[in-house]
């Protein structure tokens, strides 16, 4: 039910956007809590560390603070936050070696409820099953890496995907293609058996 109430409350803020836009501190504290969430779940898969994902969620919405005045089409905010987050991502990735990225999906206690039907074999091989597939994605190039979390994780569409990352939905959709394919070639070449459940 939250999460739906979030969604109407993200669907209606075209007046909270106006008021933020004229230097309505409290609007514009609101609009970050709309999409804090969003933008920070993003970064956190994009680099499964939440020091970067906080750090890149701040600069996202410090670029906001700073621009929002010259947005002129309210509805394009979702496409620009995505694209501001997804650049400082870019930028950060860049700087960094491939070698000290940590799992993308390895499990993160800070963010994880409880299970009260915990089973500790399940939670060992759950781990080792995020960390495999985070091993993998990783091999992926940046590009395809990208379009597969904003697709299967993040749940967008192709059209939103390609005003992010301002190209045609058909490379988004080849990118989703080969990044897919690549990944089954990877899975099917590993031997770990992840159609196992404990």
């Amino acid at each position: 039910m939250t999460k739906v109430l979030q969604e109407i409350a993200v669907d209606h803020s075209d007046s909270i956007i106006e008021k933020a836009k004229a230097g309505d501190q409290r609007a514009f504290n609101k609009l970050v809590g709309l999409w804090f969430n969003r933008i920070y779940n993003f970064c956190l898969k994009y680099f499964d560390d939440h020091d970067l994902a906080m750090e890149m969620t701040q600069k996202t919405f410090i670029a906001m603070h700073r621009h929002l005045p010259g947005i002129r089409d309210n509805d394009r905010l979702k496409y620009w936050l995505y694209k501001v987050a997804r650049n400082h991502c870019y930028e950060e990735g860049r700087k960094r070696s491939r070698g000290t990225w940590l799992s993308l999906f390895q499990s993160n206690e800070a963010h994880t409820q409880q299970d009260p039907y915990f089973h500790p074999e399940r939670k060992i091989y759950s781990t080792e099953k995020k960390q495999w597939v985070g091993e993998l994605l990783q091999r992926l190039p940046e590009e395809q890496r990208t379009v597969v979390i904003m697709k299967e994780f993040e749940n967008m569409k192709f059209r939103e995907i390609a005003e992010v990352l301002d190209v045609s939905e058909n490379t988004v959709k080849s990118r989703l293609y080969y990044g897919l394919k690549s990944l089954r070639k990877q899975i099917d070449n590993s031997g770990f058996n992840y159609r196992e459940e404990i």
